[in-house]
């Protein structure tokens, strides 16, 4: 059976996600471990087209609450099915920005939807295929609206929500993390980034340990 790892990186815009995957590369590559690098939504060829319907839709058409999540699951079941559980069954090492905890943060807590389709549509495309760790960047909104003013790039659809969207995903990554302590493990983002690597370092040593214990 592989020992491959599945770490799945979450937070709200301007927490520092892409940063800390660098720094997760890094970091594996200097221990030698083989690993692969996704994303959601994304992906997937298929689920990359998705991920531009959702984010930079080329229509002034409302895109309804259940449409976003149900594209978001369509996309996450070529994800699972054709990279995340070839790569891990072959024993590389899975690193996902974002992944169905996003789900319950941002359709659940940002568009208020029923948590109850979430969890079915969880049990029936994720099942067991579940991260292994979850590094929760933490940072308040504000402090995420601060730091994605000094982007050069236009915000998507989903950046472009009002603060009030934002506490609420928040809110829900929180609420998550506290009901799943083991797997969430929470780090302040909002500390300067050597102090947020070490966080992510001391998860990271502890995860490889568990493998070769």
């Amino acid at each position: 059976m592989s020992k491959a790892k599945f770490i799945s990186i979450e937070g709200i815009e301007g927490a520092g996600k892409s940063t800390v995957i660098d720094f997760i590369k890094s970091f594996l590559q200097n221990v030698g471990i083989d690993h692969y690098l996704t994303r959601e939504p994304g992906g997937t060829p298929l689920a990359e087209t998705l991920r531009e319907i959702l984010l930079y839709p080329e229509t002034n058409e409302v895109i309804e609450p259940t449409t976003e999540l149900l594209l978001m699951f369509a996309g996450r079941e070529q994800h699972i099915k054709q990279r995340i559980l070839p790569n891990l069954q072959e024993g590389r090492w899975v690193v996902s920005d974002r992944y169905v905890d996003a789900s319950y943060a941002y359709q659940g807590g940002g568009r208020n939807m029923d948590v109850r389709l979430i969890s079915y549509l969880d049990k029936y495309v994720v099942g067991h295929v579940y991260p292994d760790i979850t590094l929760l960047l933490d940072v308040t909104p504000e402090m995420g609206f601060t730091r994605t003013a000094k982007r050069s790039t236009d915000k998507d659809r989903i950046e472009q929500e009002q603060v009030d969207f934002f506490h609420r995903v928040r809110d829900v990554y929180l609420e998550r993390a506290a009901q799943d302590p083991a797997r969430i493990k929470i780090i302040n983002a909002s500390l300067a980034l050597p102090e947020v690597e070490k966080q992510i370092a001391v998860v990271l040593n502890e995860l490889i340990a568990s493998v070769t214990e």
